[in-house]
């Protein structure tokens, strides 16, 4: 686990110093915080007060030494702080994604399950036609789609915000298709493994129902591929959700982020990319040891026990003298 930290720091790391040096190339935000008629010298001013006049690297080390001091800057827009904004639009991200995965999950349970009882049969080539189709549509042609019908031509659902539970199914609805075929395959690939093995003859020979074969045997089984995919897949929503919010008006940070790019406000921009770099650590973090409880052959312990015991078996049977090699001799050749 601690090498599984180190390695996953290091990307962190790297991320935050790409989206640093990427942001100031977009150019001075001078211009856009400034009137048309501002003099040089308020120019001057302004990009000394923001601390841009800095080389970049000067600039660099300077905002490294604030998150030391858990210092991320202030906005350029709203004089407030980096850290807060992005804190507080950050928990509609995990919502949305929660409800998404909430929502794909059990959908692809249900029909994975169900496709994997009758391979190639109809309903699994029915399931397999439509998870390929809902993880190749793309997620902006979608949400534009969901607005144009359900929105503007049925007048159905609203077209933005988050108030009542009509604002959250073109979104939730536009989000969910992509998790949602994936698991698909995945679940109905691991149980048609499940149910082909000889403990669910077994338990099918004892008198156990279809219901308790699948839910308390095969799927148990087959959660532990389904969770990395699933986690997986929630790293994905909550780093490229940032399309979806943006159509939707859904103040996430994935449109914090856009209005930031667009405004050139660097240290929200900046907090917005450490803290969803820092979910999605935290969230690998929790994949491995969610897969460690459901699968105990990854565990490191159970490994290192096992490798102990092999090893103390092998010693155990090893012979204490040296046994010698039966060469047959000449009279017994003879013989």
């Amino acid at each position: 686990m601690r090498k599984r930290i180190v390695s996953s720091a290091l990307p962190l790391v790297v991320v935050v110093v790409g989206v640093f040096a990427l942001a100031r190339m977009t150019g001075s935000p001078a211009s856009l915080y400034l009137p048309l008629n501002a003099t040089d010298a308020m120019r001057a001013d302004f990009i000394a007060k923001n601390g841009l006049d800095q080389p970049v690297l000067v600039q660099m080390f300077d905002y490294f030494g604030g998150l030391l001091r858990l210092d991320f800057g202030t906005s350029l827009r709203t004089g407030e702080d980096a850290a807060a904004m992005a804190l507080r639009a950050f928990p509609a991200t995990l919502q949305l994604a929660a409800m998404t995965m909430v929502i794909a999950i059990v959908l692809a349970i249900i029909v994975g399950s169900a496709a994997a009882l009758k391979p190639n049969g109809v309903l699994d080539r029915f399931a397999s036609f439509v998870s390929m189709a809902a993880a190749s549509i793309p997620d902006f042609w979608l949400a534009i789609v969901g607005i144009w019908v359900f929105a503007i031509y049925l007048g159905w659902l609203p077209t933005s915000g988050v108030m009542g539970a009509a604002a959250w199914v073109l979104p939730v609805a536009t989000l969910v298709m992509r998790p949602f075929g994936a698991l698909v395959q995945v679940i109905r690939g691991a149980m048609v493994t499940s149910l082909s093995e000889p403990y669910i003859k077994l338990a099918r020979s004892k008198g156990a129902t279809e219901y308790r074969v699948v839910t308390g045997h095969a799927l148990r089984n087959a959660a532990a591929p389904a969770l990395t995919v699933a986690g997986d897949l929630t790293v994905g929503l909550i780093n490229g959700a940032v399309v979806v919010e943006t159509i939707f008006g859904w103040p996430g940070i994935g449109k914090l982020m856009i209005d930031s790019i667009l405004q050139r406000d660097f240290a929200v921009l900046q907090a917005c990319v450490l803290l969803t770099a820092l979910a999605i650590f935290v969230l690998n973090i929790l994949i491995d040891l969610g897969y460690a409880l459901l699968d105990p052959r990854v565990r490191p312990a159970a490994g290192a026990r096992a490798r102990r015991k092999t090893r103390a078996v092998t010693i155990e049977n090893e012979p204490s003298e040296p046994i010698e090699p039966n060469v047959p001799t000449a009279a017994s050749a003879s013989v």
